[in-house]
């Protein structure tokens, strides 16, 4: 299971916008537009209320990219050992 390095952090998908571009609420308390990686945008789904993780760009602090989407049993697992504090579920 993928789990947040250096300047990555956990964020629950809020609305789908259009193209690659997606609304997520963080662990830290802001809502980013954020761009699915090419890399991951042709092997994954990514629907309303996913739990994604995300490396925040240094550059534009209200953006950032997907770098994974957790399956939901991998998302149960991380609400449950509480890695989830920040998003009001």
């Amino acid at each position: 299971m993928v789990m947040p390095g250096e300047g990555q952090m956990f964020g629950r998908v809020v609305k789908l916008v259009g193209g690659d571009n997606i609304i997520v609420k963080c662990t830290d308390g802001k809502v980013r537009t954020c761009r699915i990686r090419g890399k991951i945008k042709r092997r994954m789904w990514i629907r309303d209320n996913d739990l994604v993780l995300i490396a925040p760009w240094d550059f534009q602090s209200d953006k950032a990219d997907i770098i994974w989407r957790y399956i939901s049993a991998h998302a149960e697992k991380i609400k449950a050992d509480g890695h989830l504090a920040g998003l009001n579920e």
